[in-house]
């Protein structure tokens, strides 16, 4: 399927306007929406490579950039230190209920788009995967993929790092896909079993999967990039998707 791509819209939020990059198949149609988020870098071009994927397979992808509050619009931040060092700043900067209030207006946004189902999913990557843990938390999303969310197992998103994601899992009521690399120092593997316990113990309806793959193993740039496990696990998104967002 061929792609036609929206370079942007500013959606308005309480703390200014959120640029939000979409991604559409070109043909005339609606389509499933999904949220996607990025990592701490922003929307980069592995990330715009991702969400095209994604909307290549049927899907109408809206992708936010996170720090909206504090970057210029269309700031990509570089994968090295000084990028990290930022994006990690940002990340416990922001308060906690502008991430789920920014989340909000996506799913309200694409749920309103013309070439929308209204069938809502979301899908992120590293905080990302958080953040997409966190929007799974409105009742109107029937799927979402999360890819090594950080920070979960240790309650370390948003200013004051006392997030309370592990708390409101019962809040979910679609279905979660959550996928983590075991050589991922991020999230080791007494992390994963505490995320794995809260998720059993609320009855969700889940899938958990780990393979031999290092932090960023679905980024295509870099040494960490694994092809074969990043295919599969996209793969693994898309059915997921088709089969939740008729």
């Amino acid at each position: 399927m061929t792609l036609a791509e929206a370079a942007h819209i500013d959606l308005p939020t309480s703390t200014g306007l959120m640029r939000t990059h979409v991604f559409r198949p070109a043909n005339a149609g609606r389509y499933p929406g999904v949220l996607m988020y990025s990592e701490i870098f922003q929307v980069t071009e592995p990330i715009r490579r991702t969400a095209a994927f994604l909307a290549g397979h049927g899907f109408l992808v809206a992708v936010p950039e996170i720090y909206h509050e504090f970057l210029t619009a269309g700031t990509v931040l570089a994968y090295d230190q000084a990028g990290a060092d930022q994006g990690n700043l940002l990340k416990t900067t922001k308060e906690l209920r502008h991430y789920d209030e920014d989340a909000r207006t996506v799913l309200d946004y694409l749920r309103a788009h013309p070439s929308c189902t209204g069938a809502l999913g979301a899908l992120g990557i590293c905080i990302g995967g958080h953040l997409a843990f966190r929007a799974a938390m409105n009742r109107d999303v029937a799927a979402s993929v999360c890819f090594y969310p950080t920070d979960i197992h240790k309650r370390g998103l948003g200013k004051g790092t006392q997030d309370d994601s592990l708390e409101r899992v019962s809040a979910i009521q679609g279905e979660l896909m959550m996928i983590f690399g075991r050589q991922d120092p991020h999230v080791p593997q007494d992390g994963r079993a505490k995320i794995y316990a809260a998720l059993s113990a609320a009855q969700l309806n889940f899938t958990w999967h780990e393979f031999n793959g290092a932090h960023a193993f679905l980024r295509d740039e870099g040494y960490r990039y694994d092809p074969e496990l990043a295919h599969l696990c996209l793969g693994m998104a898309v059915t997921l998707f088709r089969r939740r967002l008729p």
